[in-house]
C-alpha cells in the first residue's frame, strides 16, 4: 500500500484538529445531558410513604418502577388515570423500599416493595400491572423486575406497558407471539431485537388480551383508559377522561395516529444535548396535593427537551404527598439550591400563591389557567428555548399540539454555532503549531550565522 503523501497527512491533521474540540466538548456535554435525567440523590434520605387504606372489594392496580428509575410520564400519567377512576386500589411498587428517581430528578418514594405487595395481597397477583420504560433496559439490574413480571403474568395479572416499557416485557419473553407497540423512536430497534413479537405502528395502543401495550409516553393515558374500560366499563372510562382533561380519548378502540419518523429538524436535539453546556436549572416547587399529571408535565417536558435541567425543591424540604397519595422527596428548598428560575406547577399552588415568598426568583405559576397540564409547560418551553426544540419535545411525548400556539425563536442558534466555533479554534491552534514547527525547522536548517573576527 502506498504511503500517504505529506499533503494528505497535513489535510488529515487539520481535519482532526477541527473535530477534536467539538467532539470532546460535545461528548462530555452529551453524557451529562442523559445522566442528568436520572441523577440519583446523594443524601441517603429514605422517608417512608404515607400508608393508605386498602379496599379488598376493589381490584388492585400497581405501577412498577425499577431500582434505577423510570420515565416520569410513563409512571405517573397512568397512575393518575387509574386513581381518578375510583375503580382501583392503586399503588407504586419497586423491588426495594427506597427512593426511585424518575425522569428529571423527581424522587418517588414507592408505596410498596414487591415483598410488601405480596403481604398485602396474600401473595395473589394484582389485577393490573403497569410497566413504564426503564433506563436500564437490558442490564442485569432489571432482572428483579422482569422475573417479578413473569410471576405476575403467570398468576393472571393484566399487564400494560407504556412507551418502551414494552421492551421490558419483551426482554422477559412475555410478548413472544403477540402483537405490541412502542415509542416511535424505539420500535424499529425492538423489531430487530425481538423478532418473535409482531410490532404494530400507527396506533396509540394495542390490546392483545392479557397484555396491553402503548405507543410513546402520553399514549399511556389511552392505555390506562382502555384498562379502565375493560375492568370498570365505558362510562367510568369516559368520566375519567373528562376528569383528567384528556380530550383525545377514543372509547372502545385505539385511536389511529400518524407514525412519527425522524425529520431534519430533529437534529435540534443533538445540538441541545451536546452543545448547550450552560443549560438553565429550573427549580420545580413540589406542593402538597399537586396532581400527578401536573408534576409529570413539568419534569418530562423540560427533561425530554434536553435544553434545560430540573431540580425538585420544596417549601421546607420535607416530603410532600400528591393528590392521589404518592410521596415525593424534594432535594432542598429554593433558598438552599442554586436555580435560575423557579417553576411552580399545580392549579392549587397557583391559587394559593405558594411561591410568593420567593419573589426574588420571579416564580412562574404554570397552571393558573384551565387546560391539560402539558399545554402550559410546552408554551413556557417555547418561550425559553425555541420552536424546533418544543416541537421535538411534543413529538417525543406523542402529544398533539394543533390547539397550541408555539411561536418563538425558530432555532437554537447559539448552541448550533458552538461546534463551528470550536472547530475554528481547533484549526487556529493547528495552524499556530504548524507555523511554530516550521520556524524552528527553518532555524535549525540555516545553522549558526557567520561570526566576525578581529584581526590585529
Amino acid at each position: 500500500m502506498r504511503a500517504l503523501s505529506r499533503g494528505t497527512l497535513t489535510v488529515l491533521a487539520f481535519v482532526l484538529a477541527a473535530l477534536a474540540l467539538p467532539l470532546t466538548f460535545g461528548g462530555i456535554t452529551l453524557a451529562a445531558s442523559f445522566e442528568n435525567l436520572y441523577t440519583p440523590r446523594t443524601d441517603a434520605i429514605s422517608p417512608r410513604p404515607v400508608p393508605r387504606a386498602h379496599d379488598p372489594a376493589k381490584p388492585t392496580a400497581v405501577v412498577v418502577v425499577g431500582n434505577e428509575g423510570a420515565v416520569v410520564s410513563d409512571s405517573l400519567a397512568p397512575y393518575e388515570v387509574l386513581a381518578t377512576s375510583g375503580a382501583f386500589n392503586v399503588y407504586t411498587v419497586a423491588p426495594e423500599a427506597r427512593p426511585v428517581t424518575l425522569t428529571g430528578g423527581l424522587d418517588l418514594i414507592p408505596d410498596l416493595s414487591f415483598a410488601d405487595l405480596d403481604r398485602l395481597l396474600a401473595s395473589a397477583a394484582p389485577d393490573v400491572v403497569v410497566v413504564p420504560a426503564l433506563p436500564d433496559l437490558g442490564e442485569p439490574t432489571t432482572r428483579p423486575v422482569t422475573e417479578w413480571l413473569r410471576r405476575q403474568s403467570g398468576k393472571g395479572a393484566l399487564l400494560m406497558s407504556v412507551c418502551n416499557g414494552s421492551g421490558v416485557l419483551a426482554s422477559a419473553g412475555l410478548l413472544d407471539g403477540r402483537r405490541a407497540t412502542a415509542h416511535w423512536i424505539g420500535i424499529d430497534g425492538f423489531d430487530d431485537e425481538f423478532p418473535a413479537v409482531d410490532w404494530i405502528r400507527g396506533t396509540r395502543y394495542v390490546d392483545d388480551g392479557g397484555i396491553v401495550t402503548t405507543a410513546g409516553i402520553l399514549s399511556g393515558i389511552d392505555g390506562a383508559l382502555r384498562v379502565t374500560e375493560r375492568i370498570a366499563g365505558l362510562d367510568v372510562a369516559r368520566r375519567t377522561a373528562d376528569a383528567v382533561g384528556w380530550t383525545h380519548y377514543s372509547p372502545g378502540s385505539a385511536a389511529p395516529m400518524a407514525q412519527n419518523t425522524f425529520e431534519a429538524a430533529d437534529t435540534v436535539v443533538g445540538f441541545n444535548s451536546a452543545f448547550r453546556w450552560d443549560k438553565p436549572v429550573l427549580g420545580v416547587l413540589l406542593t402538597a396535593g399537586i396532581r400527578e399529571l401536573e408534576l409529570t408535565a413539568v419534569f418530562d417536558t423540560y427533561g425530554q427537551s434536553l435544553a434545560v435541567r430540573t431540580l425538585a425543591v420544596g417549601l421546607d424540604g420535607a416530603p410532600i404527598r400528591s393528590r392521589h397519595g404518592l410521596t415525593f422527596a424534594p432535594r432542598g428548598t429554593p433558598s438552599t439550591t442554586d436555580v435560575d428560575r423557579l417553576i411552580i406547577p399545580g392549579a392549587d399552588a397557583a391559587a394559593n400563591h405558594a411561591g410568593d415568598r420567593y419573589a426574588a426568583l420571579s416564580p412562574v405559576y404554570l397552571h393558573g389557567k384551565p387546560g391539560f397540564p402539558f399545554d402550559a409547560v410546552l408554551e413556557d418551553l417555547v418561550r425559553v428555548t425555541d420552536t424546533a426544540t418544543t416541537r421535538w419535545t411534543a413529538r417525543t411525548l406523542e402529544y398533539p399540539t394543533a390547539h397550541l400556539t408555539l411561536d418563538g425563536s425558530a432555532w437554537p442558534w447559539t448552541s448550533t454555532l458552538r461546534p463551528f466555533g470550536l472547530a475554528a479554534l481547533g484549526l487556529l491552534v493547528a495552524f499556530g503549531i504548524r507555523a511554530l514547527v516550521r520556524r524552528r525547522g527553518q532555524s535549525s536548517t540555516r545553522g549558526p550565522g557567520p561570526t566576525s573576527r578581529t584581526t590585529r
